[in-house]
């Protein structure tokens, strides 16, 4: 029997982090990065974030935004090297940092979050 790829799970992921990347990061960018900080919008106060914050739901969303966005930035960096470059030969050290380095970047978010 022939062993399968995983390739169809990465491009699972990397869409899942397209898309949550497209919907979410605007989102929070346009609010915490412009509107709050330039009185656009009323900030909401310490205590009500802190409880949104510490809501298990809240964090498990944020980690999954976080490593989706990861995995999407990750492989797109891959094949950009890859197909872009045209540094095939090194397709497993490319392959390894990119992967790698979302599997840290999702476990600091982790440990933020948790």
């Amino acid at each position: 029997m022939a062993r399968r790829s995983p390739e169809p799970f990465v491009w699972l992921a990397f869409s899942a982090g397209g898309v949550a990347s497209a919907l979410f990061l605007p989102i929070l960018l346009l609010l915490f990065g412009l509107a709050f900080p330039l009185d656009w919008i009323s900030p909401p106060d310490h205590a009500h974030v802190l409880a949104i914050a510490g809501n298990p739901v809240t964090r498990l969303v944020l980690l999954g935004v976080a490593a989706v966005s990861l995995v999407h930035a990750a492989h797109r960096l891959r094949y950009t090297l890859y197909d872009g470059l045209q540094l095939k030969h090194l397709d497993g050290l490319i392959a390894t940092a990119c992967y790698g380095g979302a599997a840290v970047g999702s476990a600091a978010a982790a440990y933020v979050l948790f």
